[in-house]
């Protein structure tokens, strides 16, 4: 597999599943009792703290890997 597909891939897979992080959240935040601003608000913190995981991890992995 080449550099380019491989790339591609792990970014599609870290949306996927910072997408489904986000339902999630937003699930259980109207379970919770929440109104609908709130939970989209708190799948929108999910989301974006899914990404900025992953982007982290990637930064770590980069400064130790040759």
């Amino acid at each position: 597999m080449s550099g380019l597909s491989t790339i591609l891939l792990t970014c599609a897979l870290i949306i996927v599943v910072a997408t489904l992080t986000a339902a999630g959240a937003g699930k259980l935040a109207r379970l919770a009792g929440a109104a609908y601003p709130t939970a989209i608000l708190r799948a929108a913190a999910a989301f974006a703290a899914v990404l900025t995981l992953a982007a982290a991890v990637t930064a770590a992995l980069a400064a130790v890997l040759p």
